[in-house]
Formats: structure tokens, sequence, C-alpha cells
């Protein structure tokens, strides 16, 4: 019985971490992290703000478990290994619909990216390593391209990992500037660029 309880206890804490979190994201996303606040983010998680220190003493915690919260869902929706060209375009494709479905989030993933470039900013490390690990992913996937003869001759699979990166980076920055803007289509063809053709 006491287990019980116990157990009750602990996923009440973990959804009312939930509550905060998503309520502190779209809080950052509407405000930006410096415009908004912890009171904010009680009121649209519809509890005290004595019940968000409690969970989240600082907004710098709260911040971090916001980006570990969006990484989580992120790794949801890529749950399979694009081991081959067409598995890897569906995939950027779908996330690049994704994202403009919520364009605050992209708005405020690019605003805090840059912030973060700061040493001294909370989110600094978590950005470095986050760029870190991406590209590590995005050599892995352009070196299995290689391995299978399909990424252009001459091209090393580390440099196009970089300009793979910056290129959704830019284009969906780009889109926020211009939401009519068709992002899509150069994804395709910067695949174009970086494959051999298919025999």
């Amino acid at each position: 019985m006491e287990a019980d309880r116990k157990r009750g206890r602990y996923a009440k804490t973990v959804e009312r971490q939930k509550a905060i979190i998503r309520a502190a994201r779209d809080s950052f996303a509407q405000h930006g992290v410096t415009g908004s606040s912890l009171r904010d983010v009680a009121e649209r998680a519809g509890i005290a703000h004595a019940s968000v220190l409690y969970h989240f003493p600082s907004k710098d915690e709260l911040l971090l478990a916001v980006l570990a919260s969006s990484d989580e869902e992120e790794l949801q929706h890529s749950a399979y290994t694009e081991d081959n060209a067409a598995g890897g375009k569906t995939f950027l494709r779908d996330l690049l619909l994704r994202h403009q479905q919520r364009p605050e989030l992209i708005r405020f993933w690019a605003e805090l990216t840059s912030a973060a470039s700061r040493t001294d900013h909370a989110a600094h490390e978590y950005f470095v390593t986050r760029y870190e690990e991406g590209r590590a992913r995005t050599v892995a996937f352009l070196q299995r391209l290689q391995d299978q003869g399909r990424l252009r001759k001459g091209l090393d699979p580390e440099h196009a990992a970089v300009l793979f990166l910056a290129m959704l980076d830019g284009m969906q920055t780009q889109w926020l500037l211009d939401t009519g803007l068709d992002i899509l289509s150069p994804l395709d063809q910067f695949f174009d660029l970086i494959l051999e053709p298919e025999t």
C-alpha cells in the first residue's frame, strides 16, 4: 500500500513537471527567455508560483529542462536510422514540415542558439554538445552514403556535415522571415548536389 502511494506521488510529480515544462516552452516561445517570467509560467500551468519554484528553483534550470524535453520529442520522431539517401531525405522533409507547424518554436530556437554562443549563457554547453552530436550523426549518415557509393566523389563527409547543418539552419531562418518561401524543393536539390546519380 505504501509503495502504491509513493508511485502515485511520483506520477503526480512527473505530470506536474511536464505541465510546467510545456507552459515554460510556450512562455519562452512567445516572450523569449529574457522576457518571460516564472510567474507567467505558473499562470499558464495553472499552479502556484511557489510550486514552479519547488520543481525548478531558477529560470536557467527550467530552460535546460525545456531543451531536454524538446530533444526527447525529436528523438521520438527519429526513432529509425536513415540508412539510405531516400530515408534521410524523407526524415528531413518531415522534420521541416513539423517545424513549420510551430513557427514560434523555430524562432525561439534561432534566438536561443545565437544567445547561447556566449560562454556565460546557461545553455552554452547544451548547444555546444547538441551541435557536436548533430554533426557526428550527420557524418555517420554521410559516411554510410559514401560506403554505398552514393556520396559525390571528392566530398568529405565531415565537411559535408557542416554544410548540411548550416543549410538546414539557414533555410529555416529564411522561412521565418518569409513563410511563403519554399524550402522543401531546395532541400531536394541539395541532395542532388551531394549525391552521385543513381545508376
